[in-house]
């Protein structure tokens, strides 16, 4: 299911218009992204919850020529489903 598809989905149980589902849908997701971007935890219960982790640098090699390169630390978003998702996937 990509966003178009979502955004018809739940503007077919809300039965509110695609255009006012669609920024129903955008502000959700801007919301999570600005919650992640502060460092935040967002937990849908019975969903599951988006959480930052912290990746440290490490050595690695590139596969073309095997050269050892550095990769750097970065943060990453990571989302674990909650048990409510899970029992009915």
């Amino acid at each position: 299911m990509n966003k178009a598809e979502l955004v018809q989905s739940v503007a077919a149980k809300t039965e509110l218009t695609k255009k006012k589902t669609d920024e129903v849908v955008n502000a959700v997701l801007e919301s999570i992204k600005e919650a992640l971007a502060e460092g935040d935890k967002v937990m849908l219960v019975g969903f599951g919850a988006f959480s930052v982790r912290k990746r440290a640098g490490r050595k690695a090699r590139n596969p073309r020529n095997g050269e050892e390169i550095q990769i750097p630390p970065s943060v990453v978003p990571v989302f674990k489903a909650g048990k409510g998702l899970k029992s009915s996937v």
